[in-house]
């Protein structure tokens, strides 16, 4: 018994670290979807998940391993 409550924990843990990372874009569709299933207009929720999702893109495409690296050079050490 001992052993499933550390996997639901880790899983638990797992999931709320994914979900921080994944950050404004899942709130927003979670909004948005909470919203739809009020029976009220979401179209907003889902224009910010759209923008804050063009945001990571960018920062993505912005970024390598070089970048955190810091080893811009490609010299080993």
């Amino acid at each position: 018994m001992t052993e499933y409550i550390i996997i639901v924990a880790l899983v638990a843990v797992a999931a709320i670290a994914v979900y921080q990372y994944f950050g404004q874009v899942l709130r927003s569709q979670t909004a948005a979807v909470a919203r739809e299933l009020a029976g009220e207009d979401g179209t907003q929720q889902s224009k910010s998940a759209k923008t804050a999702a063009q945001g990571a893109k960018s920062q993505t495409k912005a970024k390598s391993l070089k970048s955190f690296t810091g080893n811009a050079s490609g010299s080993t050490r």
